[in-house]
C-alpha cells in the first residue's frame, strides 16, 4: 500500500492519560507530580486535560480533590456533559491498580506532547517554505529559534506556580546569607564589584562602555580570565575588533605576566618561555571560546550563542563591541540600528539565561570636561542601550599616564550606584582595584602625578643650582 495514502495519527498514549488522572483522583501527593512535569496542554484527548488543570487548580486553593469536588468545578465552568458527568473518571478509577506510577505516566504523556509539537513545528516551517513569501534568512532564524526552544524546553517551563517561584527566591536569599551576601552570580575577581553586584547575575545585560583606548577590552579580559580559568565557567568571547590570535597574546601576558611588548616581539629569556608554556596550558585546558568572526550579524551571533549553550553548557557572553554588530535587516538611521542590536542582545540574554556584558563606546562629550568622568547620556548611537542594559559600567582615565581608571557602575537594577579606582598595569594587561574610597584615591592620583612633575622639573634644572 502506498504509503503516501496511510493516515497518521498524532503520538499519544490514551492508557497513560487515563492512568494519570486516575492516580491523582486516588492520592493527592500524585497531583503534586504530575503538575511538575506535564500540564492540560499535553494531554491528547482535550477532556483530560480539562480534568487535569481543574485538579490542579482545586488542589492550589487547599481544597479536597475528589469525584464530588471535582464535578461540581466541571459543572461550573459550563463544560459539554460528556466531561462534566465524570463517568469516564470514574471508570478510571476503578480499572488503575495503583498511584504510585503517577510520575512515570506523566512521563511518557509528556513525551507524546513534545512529539506532537515537534511534528508541529516541521510542518509550520515546512507550509512557510512552500509559500516562499520569507527571505531564506528569516526562515531559518525562525526555525531555530523554535528548535531550540524545543529543546530547552522544562517539564515545568511553560507554567511555574507562584509557590515554586517564591520558594526558589527564598533558596537564593539563604545561598545568599550562607556566602554572607558576597556573591550570588558568577564572580568577576574584583572584591568591590562583586561585592556592590552580587557578581554577574543570569539573564542581565551588563554593559561596559568608555571612550577608544581606556582599556574596555582588557578590563573585561581581566574578568573573562578569572571566570574561566579559575572558575571554570564556560566563557565564550566575540572579539569583533581584534583577531583570536591577538585577544590570545592579551590573555598570556595576563596569565603568565609576562610583558606584552616582548610576547609580541618574541624577545623572550628562559625563565619568561617557562611561564609562557605554564600560562598557555592553562588557557588552552579551559573552557574558553573565542570568536572573531568580522562584521557578525545579530543572527549568527545568536545561532553559535544557542549552539554553545546546549554542546557546551555556555556560562557567560563577552561582545566587543556593539557598535560592530550588524543589524538583519536595514533601518532609517544608525540609531534605530543600534537600539535594534541591543534589544536583541537582551533578548538572547533572557532566552539563554546568562549573563552577557556588550562592550560599547561614548562620546566625545566627557573629553571637555575637567574630570573627563563619564556618564550613561554618552553613550553612542542610541538611548534604547541606556534603557536595555541591566547594568551599566563606565570607565575613564583619571591619570594622564593613563595607568590609573576610574570606574563606575552606574547604573544597577537590583542595587545602588559605586565608584572606585583601579590601577592598569599596561605591560600584563592587568586591572587591580585600589582599596580605598574615590575621593581618597583620586588624590593619591593628584600627589603621584605632581611628585612625577616634580621629579621631571628637576631633572631640567642645571646640576649647580640643586643646592648642593
Amino acid at each position: 500500500m502506498d504509503e503516501a495514502l496511510i493516515k497518521r495519527i498524532l503520538p499519544h498514549n490514551t492508557e497513560a492519560e487515563q492512568s494519570v488522572i486516575g492516580s491523582m483522583i486516588m492520592n493527592k501527593d500524585a497531583i503534586v507530580t504530575a503538575s511538575e512535569i506535564i500540564t492540560g496542554e499535553d494531554f491528547y484527548q482535550q477532556q483530560y486535560g480539562i480534568v487535569f488543570d481543574t485538579m490542579v487548580e482545586l488542589f492550589n486553593e487547599g481544597k479536597p480533590v475528589d469525584l464530588i469536588t471535582l464535578q461540581d468545578r466541571l459543572m461550573e465552568k459550563d463544560l459539554p456533559p460528556e466531561v462534566s458527568s465524570m463517568e469516564f473518571v470514574a471508570e478510571l478509577m476503578s480499572s488503575l491498580p495503583t498511584s504510585v506510577n503517577a510520575k512515570t505516566y506523566a512521563e511518557i504523556v509528556k513525551e507524546k506532547s513534545m512529539l506532537r509539537k515537534m511534528i508541529k513545528t516541521m510542518e509550520e516551517i515546512t507550509n512557510t517554505c512552500y509559500l516562499g513569501k520569507e527571505r531564506v534568512q528569516d526562515i531559518m532564524e525562525d526555525t531555530e529559534k523554535k528548535i531550540f526552544d524545543l529543546v530547552q524546553r522544562k517539564s515545568n517551563e511553560e507554567f511555574v506556580p507562584i509557590r515554586q517561584v517564591v520558594l526558589n527566591a527564598i533558596e537564593k536569599i539563604e545561598k545568599s546569607s550562607r556566602t554572607k551576601g558576597s556573591v550570588t552570580g558568577i564572580p568577576t575577581g574584583f572584591v568591590d564589584l562583586d561585592y556592590q553586584m552580587s557578581g554577574f547575575q543570569p539573564s542581565d545585560l551588563i554593559l561596559v562602555a568608555a571612550r577608544p583606548s581606556m582599556g574596555k577590552t582588557a578590563f573585561v579580559l581581566n574578568i573573562a580570565q578569572y571566570m574561566a580559568f579559575r572558575k571554570d565557567v564556560t566563557v565564550a568571547i566575540f572579539s569583533l575588533e581584534m583577531s583570536k590570535e591577538q585577544l590570545v597574546n592579551r590573555l598570556l601576558s595576563l596569565e603568565s605576566k609576562v610583558d606584552s611588548q616582548n610576547i609580541r616581539t618574541g624577545n623572550l629569556e628562559d625563565e619568561e618561555w617557562a611561564k609562557l608554556i605554564e600560562g598557555a596550558n592553562i588557557i588552552g585546558s579551559s573552557n574558553m571560546i573565542i570568536d572573531d568572526t568580522p562584521g557578525i550579524s545579530i543572527s549568527e551571533l545568536r545561532s553559535k550563542c544557542r549552539k554553545y549553550k546546549l554542546e557546551h553548557n555556555l556560562g557567560i557572553i563577552f561582545i566587543d563591541y556593539l557598535q560592530l554588530i550588524k543589524a538583519d535587516r536595514k533601518f532609517a538611521n544608525r540609531a534605530s540600528e543600534v537600539g535594534d542590536i541591543s534589544k536583541a542582545v537582551k533578548a538572547l540574554a533572557m532566552e539563554l539565561h546568562v549573563p552577557i556584558i556588550l562592550l560599547s563606546q561614548l562620546n566625545r562629550t566627557s573629553e571637555i570636561r575637567d574630570t573627563k568622568e563619564p556618564t550613561m547620556s554618552e553613550l553612542r548611537e542610541s538611548g534604547d542601550i541606556e534603557q536595555d542594559a541591566s547594568n551599566i559600567i563606565l570607565l575613564w582615565n583619571v591619570s594622564e599616564d593613563k595607568k590609573y581608571k576610574g570606574l563606575k557602575v552606574e547604573k544597577q537594577r537590583q542595587g545602588e550606584n559605586m565608584k572606585e579606582g583601579l590601577k592598569f598595569d599596561g605591560e600584563h594587561m592587568r586591572f587591580e582595584e585600589r582599596m580605598e574610597d574615590f575621593d581618597k584615591f583620586l588624590l593619591h592620583v593628584k600627589n603621584s602625578e605632581r611628585n612625577k612633575q616634580e621629579f621631571m622639573d628637576a631633572a631640567d634644572t642645571p646640576f649647580d643650582s640643586w643646592g648642593g
